[in-house]
C-alpha cells in the first residue's frame, strides 16, 4: 500500500518521464540483445561453414585412402586366417598324437592287467 501512495503522491508529469526512461533502457536492452542474437547467429553461420569444409576434407581423405586401407584390412585377415589354419592343423596333430598314446597305453595297461589274471594259463600255452 505505501508503494501504491507513494506513486501517487509524484506528480503525473514526473511519472511519464520516468516511465519515459524506463522505456528507453528497455529499449537500448532489447537493441543490446538483437545485436548479441545477430552475431550468436553469425558465430554459429561461421561454424556451420567451418564444420562443412572439415567435412568435405574428411569425405575426400576417406575417398581417397577406402582403397588402401580395404587392401590393407583384407591383407590383415588373410594373414590372420592363416594363421588360424596353422594352429587347427598343430592342435589337430596334437589331439591324433594323444589319442594314439592314450589308447597305446590303456591297451598297454589291459593286457598286462589280463596276463596278471591268466598268467599260468599263458604260460602252459607257451610251454
Amino acid at each position: 500500500m505505501a508503494r501504491v501512495a507513494k506513486i501517487t503522491s509524484i506528480p503525473t508529469q514526473e511519472r511519464v518521464s520516468v516511465l519515459e526512461t524506463k522505456v528507453e533502457a528497455i529499449d537500448e536492452k532489447i537493441d543490446d540483445l538483437k545485436v548479441d542474437v545477430k552475431d550468436m547467429h553469425d558465430c554459429l553461420d561461421r561454424t556451420r561453414d567451418t564444420l562443412y569444409d572439415k567435412l568435405d576434407i574428411m569425405l575426400n581423405e576417406y575417398r581417397e585412402n577406402r582403397d588402401r586401407f580395404y587392401a590393407h584390412a583384407d591383407e590383415l585377415h588373410r594373414i590372420q586366417s592363416n594363421q588360424h589354419n596353422e594352429l587347427a592343423d598343430k592342435l589337430s596333430d596334437l589331439e591324433k598324437f594323444r589319442a594314439k598314446w592314450t589308447y597305446l597305453i590303456l591297451g598297454g595297461v589291459a593286457v598286462i592287467g589280463w596276463l596278471s589274471a591268466y598268467w599260468e594259463t599263458v604260460l602252459k600255452i607257451l610251454e
